[in-house]
C-alpha cells in the first residue's frame, strides 16, 4: 500500500515539474513607446552681430608654498608607566633619539613574580641590539585540583524491539 501511494505522489510531483511552454502572464503584452510629433515648420530670427569689448590679460599669483624645516639630527624622548596594584598590571618603558641613536627600556611583571626588563639599542650601523634581565624569584603555586564527580544516568537503556 505504500508503494502504491509512494507512486502516486511521485508521478503528482512530476507532472508539477513539467516545463512551461506558454507565456507566464494571463494579462496583454505590454509595449511602451510614443506618438511621433507632427512636422511644423520652424521659423526663426537671426540675432544681431553683437561687438565684445576685448579680454583684460590678469597674471595669476605666484603660489606660496609652505615648506616645513628639515632636522637632519632629530631629538626626541617619552616614558610611560603603569602600576595597578588591583590587577597587578605593572610596566613601564622609556625611549629617547639623540645624535641617529635610540636608547630605550621596558620593563614589566611576568605571571610568575618575576620582572623582564629588556634595554636596547638602535641605530643604522649596528642595528637593534637588547639585552634581557630577569628578576626576582619565580612564584609557583599548586595547580587547584577539583574532584569530579560523574553524575548518575537519567536514561537509561530502551529495551531490544522486534517487528516481522
Amino acid at each position: 500500500m505504500i508503494s502504491k501511494v509512494l507512486l502516486v505522489a511521485s508521478l503528482v510531483a512530476a507532472s508539477i515539474a513539467a516545463p512551461v511552454y506558454g507565456p507566464l502572464s494571463y494579462g496583454p503584452a505590454l509595449s511602451y513607446g510614443y506618438a511621433a510629433k507632427a512636422i511644423q515648420p520652424l521659423h526663426t530670427v537671426a540675432a544681431a552681430p553683437v561687438l565684445h569689448a576685448p579680454a583684460i590679460a590678469v597674471a595669476a599669483a605666484p603660489v606660496l608654498k609652505h615648506v616645513e624645516a628639515f632636522d637632519p639630527n632629530p631629538h626626541y624622548s617619552f616614558s610611560y608607566g603603569v602600576s595597578d596594584p588591583h590587577t597587578g598590571d605593572s610596566k613601564h618603558a622609556e625611549e629617547t633619539l639623540s645624535n641617529g641613536v635610540v636608547h630605550g627600556s621596558y620593563s614589566l611583571t611576568e605571571p610568575d613574580g618575576t620582572i623582564r626588563k629588556v634595554t636596547y639599542t638602535a641605530d643604522k650601523i649596528h642595528g637593534f641590539n637588547a639585552v634581557v634581565e630577569k628578576s626576582g624569584h619565580a612564584i609557583h603555586t599548586a595547580p587547584v585540583l577539583k574532584k569530579v564527580v560523574a553524575a548518575a544516568p537519567l536514561v537509561h537503556a530502551a529495551l531490544p524491539y522486534y517487528h516481522h
